[in-house]
């Protein structure tokens, strides 16, 4: 190897010592080290950011807008609570998360999987008091897994065919062929991360609890007489367990149900009384099928999709103190409508409209756009902030994101569009339609993923322009000699370690004719060699940087560099013993 192929090793070496050791976001660490590949000139800058224009690259990003959809129409909530349930133990909710994602992926490119499945997890796992740390990891990695058993269920199975049709005379390799060694391989990995996770997944709660917020809302809410959640128990209709807030009080035809029985069946015209923190209270906010209960709300002529939820602290000189809500005409005055109020940590009772105002108290007001604008410097109020995370969704564009979600995957699937063309397609749907609108499909945009995946796919492009990715890989496959099994072996080895720093497809690439060669110096079957290079190729569990559906959990799940290396390095062994053994006996040398 030359000059320039060490050197880029050495970066590499770097890269993942400061993603290891220091606090730097991942992005800023893999920016710089492709600035250093592009300053010593081992890369060009179209090299370097040729990255940036990779085809699943850019759908990952068109995927955020497909999201956005059916975050803003609240269909990911109803995906979440219809799918994965609400289990009683982590090792259950991981059950529940990694079983059906493995099927699905199995027949769906990964990355959309994940891209759907992440808001989904983020709030399942707010209901279900489990910390994401648990469930981010185990998402990714049952996608990868479940993308080894069919051959269109990763690129890297699709790519690696492609090149023995095009270089072998083997034939075709049958749809479900794979399975043979993916399925094994894939139900050993979930066993491990079920039994070896408890102890080797992070376990990481925010520094602040919800229940330590000061800011105790209460809130009235109205079981709609089309809703849902009519004839469930309070129980089956997931109001028990809310994080950070709960269920106090039913009103119902006049009377009252206090201490409500988790077996109590909903009725239309119920109203909820619930006690809550702010962010409780958006998420109440959010629940299909419940409608805030002050009938001043609805004199707002904007639909409640186009309205924003905004707190205020009343001031001591406001006209509204020493009356209530009603008789201070709050509407009438200001144009928005109190739906919760928050009084220094005391539990206020009764229906928000004869709740008696006091200075400090804080509402949380249903407000016009410009609410805002208006009011921010007006004396009747102490504070005015809008909270720009609580958009109200579009429940009744709900289903239009869903058909627009299958239909994005059936068209994919069938291959009449492929994934970047159909995700297009699925973006622009979402935005003529009106389930998201521009900026809200912008800011759903995770520009930190998309970069850090741009840049590790630049670094990778430099292991194989300089050389140092074929130097590793041939002097590796050399050590074990004329024997199949331990060139086998080798070639898984290297093919799963290549992986971790390269993309998985250029690995696959890189290695195929190396072990071609091998296979016909040795006179054996290529069919084990073809496999296992699928598989270790796919198999890329021990860093964030190795596959790009581990870079789109890293964030959200709050993990360091470290905690993928504790629970993958085992994955990697693992499944490399299973690859190594069953794929001589299933296509023999």
């Amino acid at each position: 190897m030359g000059f320039e192929a060490w050197l880029t090793l050495a970066v590499l070496l770097a890269t993942v010592a400061m993603l290891i050791w220091t606090r730097y976001a991942p992005e800023f660490i893999l920016v710089s080290s492709l600035t250093v590949l592009i300053l010593c000139g081992v890369l060009s800058p179209a090299e370097a950011l040729g990255g940036l224009g990779n085809p699943g690259l850019v759908t990952v990003g068109v995927l955020y807008v497909v999201v956005a959809g059916l975050v803003d129409t609240g269909a990911v909530n109803a995906l979440g609570s219809r799918l994965l349930g609400r289990p009683r133990s982590v090792i259950l909710a991981q059950t529940r998360l990694m079983l059906p994602v493995t099927a699905i992926s199995a027949f769906l490119n990964n990355t959309p999987v994940v891209a759907m499945m992440i808001p989904v997890v983020e709030d399942w796992s707010k209901r279900c008091g489990i910390s994401v740390s648990k469930l981010m990891i185990p998402l990714s990695y049952a996608s990868i897994l479940g993308g080894a058993c069919t051959l269109i269920g990763t690129s890297t199975n699709l790519i690696v065919h492609g090149m023995v049709l095009s270089s072998t005379d083997l034939g075709p390799m049958g749809f479900f062929e794979i399975g043979a060694l993916g399925v094994p391989s894939a139900l050993v990995g979930i066993v491990i991360i079920l039994v070896a996770g408890q102890r080797l997944l992070p376990d990481r709660k925010p520094p602040l609890r919800l229940e330590d917020d000061a800011r105790e809302y209460a809130i009235e809410m109205l079981v709609e007489g089309s809703s849902g959640l009519i004839g469930k128990t309070v129980e089956k209709a997931g109001l028990r367990h809310l994080p950070g807030a709960f269920l106090a009080e039913i009103e119902r035809a006049g009377s009252l149900l206090p201490a409500v029985s988790s077996s109590e069946v909903l009725r239309a015209g119920d109203r909820l009384v619930f006690i809550g923190v702010v962010d409780s209270v958006v998420d109440i906010l959010k629940l299909r099928g419940l409608i805030p209960a002050p009938e001043q709300l609805f004199k707002l002529d904007e639909p409640r999709a186009d309205r924003r939820l905004v707190e205020v602290v009343v001031s001591d000189g406001s006209p509204v103190v020493g009356r209530t809500i009603r008789d201070s005409e709050f509407r009438s005055r200001y144009d928005a409508v109190v739906i919760a109020v928050a009084r220094n940590g005391e539990r206020l009772s009764g229906k928000v409209g004869d709740i008696n105002l006091s200075p400090g108290d804080i509402l949380l007001l249903e407000t016009r756009l410009s609410f805002q604008r208006l009011n921010k410097n007006s004396r009747d109020f102490l504070m005015v902030s809008e909270l720009t995370h609580a958009k109200l969704p579009r429940h009744d564009k709900a289903w239009t994101a869903t058909g627009i979600l299958m239909a994005m995957v059936v068209v994919a699937a069938l291959g009449v569009l492929s994934m970047l063309e159909a995700a297009l397609v699925a973006a622009l749907l979402m935005i003529i339609s009106g389930c998201t609108s521009v900026n809200s499909a912008r800011s759903n945009i995770n520009w930190n993923v998309l970069i850090t995946i741009g840049s590790a796919l630049g670094i990778g492009a430099a292991m194989s322009v300089s050389g140092a990715a074929s130097g590793i890989a041939h002097a590796w496959i050399s050590l074990a000699g004329q024997h199949p099994w331990l060139t086998l072996v080798a070639i898984y080895t290297i093919t799963s370690v290549l992986t971790e720093v390269l993309t998985n497809n250029a690995a696959a690439v890189l290695i195929f004719p190396i072990a071609q060669a091998a296979a016909e110096t040795m006179g054996v079957s290529l069919w084990p060699f073809v496999v296992c290079i699928m598989m270790a190729a796919s198999a890329s569990f021990a860093t964030p940087i190795g596959y790009q559906t581990n870079l789109m959990v890293y964030g959200p799940g709050g993990y360091r560099f470290s905690d993928f290396a504790r629970i993958g390095v085992v994955l990697n062994v693992a499944l490399g013993i299973v690859a190594v053994t069953l794929a001589p006996l299933i296509w023999p040398f």
